[in-house]
């Protein structure tokens, strides 16, 4: 299915990458849901930009009840399933400085990481797998990171749901796979600028950039390229695997 006739869902679509991967498909002629939680005002922008191929709608993705509500409001307004999915939905902020060390991290930290991230994509897949099932074509772009190949930073909490998220991308696209559904994930580094990397110093922007081959840190709307990708006619035949865009930071 050509992206130009997809229905995509963007958790965490208001701000940061998932603004840029909400730009992106709609660029390329989809249609898109904006799914907001604390985001409203940016998210409604966000829409009002787009014009009439863009739907917000606020769900919490750690509550199933909310996630089945949105699904079910996106397929009444544009007349049918949502076939791609971006489970991009964080609460996290990405500053060195003040993260937990190994040696205090409580298991609450872990836990409320776990409960966004795996929870909340969990929630995403299965809500929207019978539709895609139904048109026998689906594709799940889950959202990761670098740092486990590349821990320049250890946010402990962060890198462990991520993890558990790159394990669920791998099993579901699995048992996904037989109803034309792939799974994948895209993951990046520190992105120049997001809300979640505000809090960063330059410095440590500065210091990532001299690492990567091309001497500059990633920014969302490059990331996005490659989510387009996994949503694209090219990827037809790639499923269950972990595409790292951080401008070459990582290379094994």
């Amino acid at each position: 299915m050509k992206i130009a006739d997809q229905i995509v869902l963007v958790t965490g679509g208001a701000r940061g990458v998932g603004a840029a991967a909400i730009r992106a498909f709609a660029n390329e002629g989809a249609r898109v849901i904006i799914n907001w939680r604390a985001s409203g005002e940016a998210a409604t922008a966000l829409a009002a930009e787009i014009g009439d191929r863009a739907l917000a709608l606020q769900a919490d993705v750690t509550d199933r009840a909310a996630v089945d509500a949105m699904v079910a409001a996106a397929q009444d307004h544009f007349g049918a399933p949502v076939t791609t999915v971006v489970n991009n939905a964080l609460d996290y902020s990405f500053n060195g400085d003040a993260r937990s060390r190994m040696t205090d991290i409580g298991w609450d930290e872990l836990a409320a990481q776990f409960w966004t991230v795996v929870r909340g994509a969990l929630n995403v897949i299965q809500a929207t797998a019978p539709g895609m099932a139904a048109a026998r074509f689906g594709r799940v772009v889950n959202i990761g990171t670098n740092l486990f190949q590349n821990p320049v930073v250890p946010y402990h909490d962060y890198t462990a749901a991520k993890a558990a998220l790159l394990s669920l991308t791998r099993t579901a696209a699995g048992d996904l796979g037989p109803d034309g559904i792939t799974v994948n994930m895209v993951s990046g580094g520190l992105l120049r600028t997001t809300d979640a990397s505000a809090a960063t110093p330059e410095s440590v922007f500065d210091f990532i950039a001299g690492m990567t081959p091309l001497r500059s840190v990633t920014t969302p709307e490059e990331f996005a390229d490659a989510v387009l990708f996994f949503a694209s006619p090219w990827s037809r035949a790639v499923t269950g695997q972990n595409l790292v865009v951080d401008g070459g930071l990582v290379r094994d």
